[in-house]
């Protein structure tokens, strides 16, 4: 079996406002059947019917339907890393609709502020499957398929931008027992305003990448 990501940038990331109190969520197409998809490969909508359905049982209705934030390695969830609740998953068709809320974890707070600062996040289906070369050409997930997770929280282009940008206001994004980790903020800064005009992408991207390194 092997370890199987798939990313959708269709899902809708939310702000609600009720009694001056802000509350985040993710809703939209959590993954998708019967189509080849960008990485080549083909859920069949038995498969991903069974699958959303234990997945439901086993982890939603019983209120351990995690995700966390970026690229986990492993098919784990680690719930040190973890930045939302999946409450919702169903089928539309051919589509996986999902809800998800975020949580006031560490990584679900990393979350509210990169929404707040304008960043454009998508989700990425985690699991683990056979794989059989389809009469297209794709690689068709077979009925072994297991998911772990409906959806982690990844980044698009946009997100070392409102992650720089959140740090250079002096925004808390790191918390270690509350307090911002001001050191690890400030080595950022330095290499980002020393980046030449030519290397200025590549500081923000290593910025970032540096920052969820060490959640």
């Amino acid at each position: 079996m092997k370890l199987i990501r798939e990313e959708l940038s269709n899902t809708n990331f939310l702000v609600e406002e009720k009694d001056g109190k802000k509350k985040y969520f993710i809703e939209g197409v959590f993954m998708q059947a019967d189509l080849k998809n960008r990485n080549g490969r083909r859920y069949p909508k038995s498969v991903m019917e069974t699958e959303v359905k234990r997945y439901t049982t086993e982890n939603i209705d019983k209120n351990r339907a995690f995700g966390e934030l970026g690229h986990p390695d492993g098919p784990t969830i680690n719930l040190e890393r973890v930045s939302h609740m999946i409450t919702e998953l169903s089928m539309d068709g051919s589509n996986v609709m999902g809800r998800a809320k975020i949580m006031e974890t560490p990584n679900g707070k990393i979350v509210k502020n990169l929404m707040d600062e304008g960043a454009t996040l998508g989700v990425s289906s985690r699991g683990m499957g056979s794989l059989k070369q389809g009469k297209d050409g794709s690689s068709e997930v077979q009925g072994d398929f297991y998911l772990a997770t409906a959806a982690d929280i990844v980044a698009d282009p946009s997100a070392p931008d409102a992650f720089v940008n959140g740090i250079m206001e002096n925004k808390e994004w790191v918390w270690d027992s509350g307090l911002i980790k001001e050191v690890n903020i400030e080595g950022y800064k330095k290499d980002i305003k020393n980046a030449s005009m030519n290397s200025l992408e590549e500081a923000k991207l290593k910025a970032f990448n540096d920052f969820l390194g060490k959640l």
